[in-house]
């Protein structure tokens, strides 16, 4: 079953002249951006607001604000099946990757893999899986195996060879919190994650980041005005250095700033006690496009293509895999 398949990495540039390859996911943040008459002006208006959000908070020894730039590269993880036939190889993953540069002495400083998470399973199991399960009732169910298949792939590639050669460290997924549920503050404050938010019960969003090995903190840096929710292997607070969880912070907050305005570029700050909504009024637009819209339809029609070019033909090796698989660990 270990030589059933292997995985292989390519990383394409992220920068004002990005386009998407045929690889790509359509509805990554990314890439959606990097479509339409506006394209080049929405990405370099993209790429300023994180470059100036990291300056503002690596802001000691940097009194002009200038000190630091981002060099982003999407780093595309595929699956490629060794016995013969059609659709032998398979987009798995894709993520950016952040390099962080000193302009003051040169010094290149390397960021955290693992920002605007995307996959295709996962879309293939919020957009087939879930709605099958709920069946004609319309019912939200759950399956107990729901995620299996997805974050057993997920640590089978983080501990790979392939995995563990283009990534030194383990990736944080950073995104937006839960508008289904109740966040509060804690007396817990870290000088660059910000101030901490609990909740009592964990989002599906949640559990199924946890069947990839991941737990959560939601944070809330310095001149943000809500949580975000950080996903992670080991010690957030320590495994990673300072300018290392501001490139994540900014490069995310950014991409929230624009695909959740109404929640990351509200007008007023979260309360001790806090509910993101997205039928908040109060916020301001960032004036860069994107299409919420395109985005929800484009995932249906995505899944399904999952579903047609991996599950499918590939099914019995994939099931018996993943009853084999050892059981995931934090």
């Amino acid at each position: 079953m270990a030589d059933d398949f292997t995985f292989s990495i390519s990383t394409t540039r992220f920068d004002e002249d990005y386009s998407p390859s045929e690889g790509s996911r359509i509805t990554t943040n990314f890439a959606n951006l990097a479509r339409g008459e506006h394209r080049q002006e929405n990405l370099r208006n993209a790429l300023t607001m994180i470059r100036r959000r990291f300056n503002d908070l690596a802001d000691w020894d940097n009194p002009d604000r200038d000190r630091y730039t981002l060099e982003l590269n999407i780093v595309s993880a595929q699956i490629e099946f060794t016995a013969e036939g059609t659709d032998q190889q398979f987009p798995l993953f894709e993520v950016l990757d952040i390099q962080i540069i000193d302009l003051l002495n040169g010094v290149r400083h390397q960021g955290i893999v693992g920002n605007n998470f995307s996959s295709y399973v996962r879309d293939f199991d919020f957009s087939v899986v879930l709605p099958a399960a709920a069946g004609d009732s319309g019912k939200p169910t759950v399956p107990e195996d729901f995620g299996d298949l997805h974050g057993k792939l997920f640590q089978h590639f983080l501990n790979s060879p392939v995995g563990q050669e283009r990534f030194p460290q383990p990736p944080v997924v950073c995104i937006s919190v839960s508008t289904t549920k109740t966040y509060r503050q804690t007396g817990n404050r870290h000088p660059v994650l910000g101030v901490e938010y609990k909740q009592d019960d964990f989002s599906l969003t949640d559990a199924y980041f946890g069947k990839m090995g991941l737990q959560v903190r939601y944070f809330m840096p310095r001149g943000s005005v809500a949580p975000l929710a950080f996903y992670f292997r080991g010690d957030l607070l320590n495994d990673y250095s300072n300018l290392q969880l501001i490139g994540t912070i900014s490069t995310m907050e950014t991409f929230q700033k624009i695909y959740r305005p109404e929640v990351y570029n509200a007008n007023s700050a979260a309360a001790a006690v806090y509910q993101p909504s997205l039928g908040e009024q109060d916020y301001s637009r960032t004036q860069i496009a994107y299409d919420r819209v395109e985005r929800s339809q484009l995932a249906l029609t995505q899944a399904k293509y999952t579903e047609e070019h991996f599950i499918t033909p590939h099914k019995d090796l994939l099931d018996q895999w993943t009853a084999n698989y050892p059981a995931l660990v934090n």
